[in-house]
């Protein structure tokens, strides 16, 4: 565990953390419909989800947004050097996957180039009135990974929605505790959140590779330190 004596909750260790998460990632099951996507079961160890659930961390309280997460960047919780330095949980996710054996298995799984990006993490608490429109992540992000960590009688309803070409409607990812659905950013793979209700908090972790000239730098983990396979 690497947590300091007398806190809690215990934190996995490094290791142990970046052994589940490869786990996960190769077993994770491939669709092609609407657009290439991979959906993943069981992806953080339960010590960390609880450490991770027990953040103080209070949710943004944003009222009606337009959409967009872009148009509150100062009110979003990105896992940064200053709270790697705070909070155990946010050190040890982060020196997990930025291990050289984590990109291979991202790399190999979802056939990218990662050499050389940056780790981005994101820790999202969505309450009642939040939503996303219909996007496509920017080619700047190598890959888009969302964890689900939100829990209650209506979680199940909470995932990911997927559209096709067109931005219809298609199908919604499954909210299930722990589980994730990682996206490559293309010309057709559109996503978001339909506006519903949220009865208690929306927790996600979103989880990205980004390029090396990924401007806002501020929202990197490990600024200082590139992704390498070696």
């Amino acid at each position: 565990m690497n947590t300091p004596a007398g806190s809690y909750p215990p934190v996995p260790a490094v290791g142990e953390i970046a052994d589940h998460f490869i786990a996960a990632v190769k077993g994770s099951e491939r669709a092609d419909w609407p657009f290439r996507h991979w959906r993943m079961k069981d992806v953080f160890p339960e010590a960390l989800c609880t450490a991770l659930l027990v953040l103080p961390i209070a949710p943004p309280l944003l009222g009606r947004t337009d959409g967009t997460r872009g148009s509150y960047n100062d009110k979003r919780t990105f896992i940064t050097p200053e709270l790697r330095g705070k909070f155990p949980v946010c050190a040890a996710l982060s020196e997990a996957l930025q291990r050289p054996e984590v990109a291979r298995a991202m790399a190999e799984t979802c056939s990218i180039n990662v050499e050389g990006g940056f780790l981005r993490m994101e820790y999202m608490q969505d309450l009642d009135g939040s939503w996303l429109e219909p996007h496509r992540d920017i080619p700047e992000k190598l890959f888009s990974m969302v964890v689900y960590l939100f829990t209650g009688p209506d979680a199940k309803d909470w995932g990911t929605d997927l559209y096709d070409a067109d931005q219809r409607w298609v199908m919604q990812s499954p909210g299930t505790f722990n589980s994730g659905v990682i996206f490559i950013a293309g010309p057709a793979t559109w996503h978001g959140f339909d506006q519903r209700r949220i009865v208690g908090v929306r927790r996600l972790m979103e989880i990205n590779y980004v390029r090396s000239d990924w401007r806002d730098r501020e929202q990197l983990a490990i600024p200082d330190q590139p992704i390498r396979l070696t």
